[in-house]
């Protein structure tokens, strides 16, 4: 089996197209297929399913196409790994974020990290805290800021590094709501919901369940600026973290609270990981560094209902 293969392999997965797969990955279409058949030959089965023109993967077609995505991203990070001891004047870092996140933290860490390694490229991806770990496990990404807990078998290196309160957000000029909110005084009010593979969506409707009721969707799908600007609009309230209503000045966070006497607060927290197989890349072991350093500094400094979990060993 040759990576040669495995790239025309997955140039004819994404693609659902040989001539079309030849074009992208630069070769000519006949060489492309012959490859794909001594691949095919070499594992024993049929990869593709031809019938009619259709180009549809195999149930062995199907079990290669994890494996082969994750091949080729290791193969690219062992490359820019050895690029990168020349002294970390070149290499990459594929970082994953939640949308809440990027724009606060992580803008801070990237600026100053830029400015440190200039000749490293940064490559951000913003989503839910569980679309973000299936693709740091896929080798898709070098680092993951996630939410915690994740599953026993996520093949993932944790540390966790900040808790942040959940609040809910409401227009200011709602004044139907009270201080502090319980759980339950959500039962009948519409809520603006995110879309699956954000850990905020399983974190309220969970806290709403264990309460007791389902929760009602006013709107549902969005990522946090949609769900943010449906709050504003007057749609429903939201629960989000603390930290995204700052430069909201049209919304407010209220406390919010699983228990009556309003002691137990909704929070989360957030830690950065890599994959346990491959060791991280001499440019990701430096973000990292970089992040924990920024963190540790900015104890007692950040938005309220935030907190460094890295202060105390800094």
């Amino acid at each position: 089996m040759q990576l040669q293969q495995l790239s025309y392999f997955l140039a004819v997965a994404q693609t659902r197209h040989f001539t079309r797969a030849a074009e992208v990955t630069g070769v000519a279409q006949p060489s492309l297929s012959k490859q794909i058949r001594a691949l095919e030959t070499e594992l024993g089965a049929p990869l593709f399913g031809r019938a009619r023109g259709n180009i549809t993967l195999t149930a062995a077609g199907e079990a290669l196409l994890p494996l082969a995505n994750r091949i080729l991203a290791d193969v690219d990070t062992a490359r820019l790994e050895v690029q990168e001891l020349a002294g970390l004047r070149r290499g990459r870092v594929r970082l994953g974020a939640t949308p809440s996140l990027c724009s606060g933290l992580l803008a801070d860490t990237l600026r100053v990290f830029h400015d440190t390694y200039p000749g490293i490229t940064l490559v951000v991806q913003e989503d839910g805290s569980r679309d973000l770990v299936r693709n740091l496990t896929r080798g898709e990404l070098d680092l993951a800021l996630v939410i915690l807990p994740l599953a026993d078998d996520t093949p993932l290196v944790t540390t966790p590094i900040l808790r942040e309160n959940l609040v809910v957000a409401a227009r200011v000029d709602d004044d139907s709501l009270r201080p502090r909110l319980r759980i339950t005084d959500l039962r009948d009010r519409p809520l603006v919901m995110f879309r699956p593979g954000y850990d905020l969506r399983e974190a309220t409707i969970t806290a709403c369940r264990d309460a007791g009721f389902e929760p009602r969707f006013a709107v549902e799908g969005g990522e946090m600026d949609a769900v943010l600007r449906f709050v504003e609009v007057g749609l429903g309230v939201a629960v989000v973290p603390s930290m995204v209503l700052a430069g909201r000045p049209g919304l407010r966070g209220i406390p919010l609270s699983t228990d009556d006497r309003g002691t137990h607060g909704l929070h989360r927290t957030v830690a950065l990981a890599h994959r346990k197989d491959v060791a991280p890349t001499h440019a990701a072991t430096a973000f990292q560094a970089t992040l924990e350093s920024l963190l540790a500094e900015a104890a007692g400094t950040l938005p309220p209902g935030a907190e460094s979990l890295l202060a105390t060993d800094r």
